[in-house]
C-alpha cells in the first residue's frame, strides 16, 4: 500500500516541477522580450533624437537655442583699438573689415570662459579667414606672459590682448564673463551674448552675416542697452517694470531716474541697465518698483531710499 502512495507523490512532484519549469521558461521569455522591446524603443528614441538634432534639422528643435536670430536694426561701429596681443603682434580693428568679428571678453579664472574656449577654437578653424576672433583678457592679477602661457597651453588659435588697456570701457563695460560682441562685415556690432552660449548660436549668426543660407528667421531690434549699456537711456520699457497708471510725463520721469540712479546689487550699473542686462535681479526690480510708486504719488521722494 505504501509503494503506490509514494509513486503518486513522485508523479505529482514531477508534474509540479514540470509546471514550474514551464512557468519559469515563460517568464524568462517575457522578460527577454520586454528587454528587447525596451532596447528597440530606446534605439528608436535615440534615432528620433538624432534625426531632430541640430546637425540634421533646424536649430529651432533645441530648447537651448533661440528660435530666431536677432540683430540690431541700426548697429553702431565697433570701438576701434590698436594694441599688441600677448605674443607681441600688433592688432588693429581696421584690418578686420570684410570679416565677421567676435570680440570675446574672458578670463583665465572664469570656468564658463574655459568651457567656451574649445568652441571658439573650433569656429576659428572652420571659418578661417572669414572670421576674426579676438580674446580680451580681463585678468587683473595675471601678467601678459601668464595669459600668453595659458593661451599656448589651451592651444588657442586666435589673438589675445589684455583688457587692462581699457577696451572694456570702450564697449560700455562688461557685465559678466564671458561676454561676446558680434560684429558684421561692415565693422558694426549687431548683437551681444552675455554668458555661455551653444556654439550653434554663433555658427548660424556667422553664416547669416556672411550671406549664407540659414533656416532660422532673422529679426531686428532697436538697441536700448542690449548691446551698449549707454543706450539704455533710449528704452521706453524695461523688463519686469510695470509703468501702468503713470502719465506719459511721469513715465519719462521714472525712466530718467532709473537711468541716473544706480542699482545696489553690486553690478555697478544703473537700475535701467541692470534690468536690461540682468532681468532676474530682484534688487533692481524692487528699486524700479519703488521709483514707480514714488513718481506716481503726489509727493515723490527725492531719491530711492537705500
Amino acid at each position: 500500500m505504501k509503494k503506490p502512495y509514494i509513486l503518486t507523490i513522485v508523479v505529482i512532484a514531477g508534474l509540479g516541477l514540470f509546471a514550474t519549469a514551464l512557468a519559469t521558461t515563460h517568464a524568462l521569455k517575457v522578460t527577454a522580450g520586454s528587454r528587447v522591446a525596451s532596447q528597440q524603443s530606446s534605439s528608436a528614441a535615440a534615432s528620433a533624437q538624432h534625426e531632430s538634432s541640430p546637425n540634421n534639422s533646424s536649430d529651432e528643435n533645441d530648447d537651448d537655442i533661440p528660435k530666431v536670430i536677432r540683430f540690431a536694426s541700426k548697429p553702431e561701429p565697433m570701438p576701434p583699438f590698436l594694441v599688441n596681443d600677448v605674443e607681441g603682434r600688433v592688432m588693429s580693428t581696421a584690418e578686420w573689415r570684410g570679416k565677421v568679428v567676435i570680440v570675446n571678453f574672458w578670463a583665465t579664472w572664469c570656468p564658463p570662459c574655459r568651457d567656451e574656449i574649445p568652441e571658439m577654437i573650433d569656429l576659428a578653424n572652420r571659418y578661417k579667414d572669414r572670421l576674426q576672433i579676438i580674446g580680451i583678457s580681463e585678468d587683473d592679477d595675471a601678467t601678459p606672459e601668464e595669459v600668453r602661457d595659458f593661451a599656448r597651453e589651451q592651444k588657442i588659435n586666435y589673438p589675445i590682448v589684455m583688457g587692462s588697456n581699457g577696451i572694456s570701457r570702450e564697449y560700455g563695460g562688461v557685465p559678466a564673463l564671458p561676454t561676446s560682441f558680434i560684429v558684421n562685415t561692415d565693422g558694426r556690432v549687431v548683437v551681444k551674448h552675455v554668458g555661455l552660449y551653444p556654439s550653434e548660436v554663433y555658427d548660424r549668426e556667422i553664416r547669416a552675416l556672411l550671406g549664407e543660407h540659414v533656416d532660422t528667421p532673422i529679426e531686428t531690434f532697436d538697441d536700448h542697452g542690449e548691446i551698449f549699456l549707454k543706450n539704455a537711456a533710449n528704452a521706453t520699457e524695461l523688463p519686469g517694470v510695470n509703468f501702468n497708471g503713470l502719465t506719459p510725463q511721469q513715465k519719462r520721469l521714472a525712466l530718467k531716474r532709473m537711468n541716473s540712479e544706480n542699482c545696489i546689487c553690486g553690478c555697478k550699473m544703473t537700475i535701467a541697465q541692470c534690468r536690461i542686462n540682468e532681468s532676474s535681479c530682484s534688487t533692481s526690480q524692487k528699486l524700479a518698483a519703488q521709483v514707480v510708486r514714488q513718481v506716481s504719488s503726489a509727493h515723490p521722494a527725492a531719491s530711492v531710499s537705500r
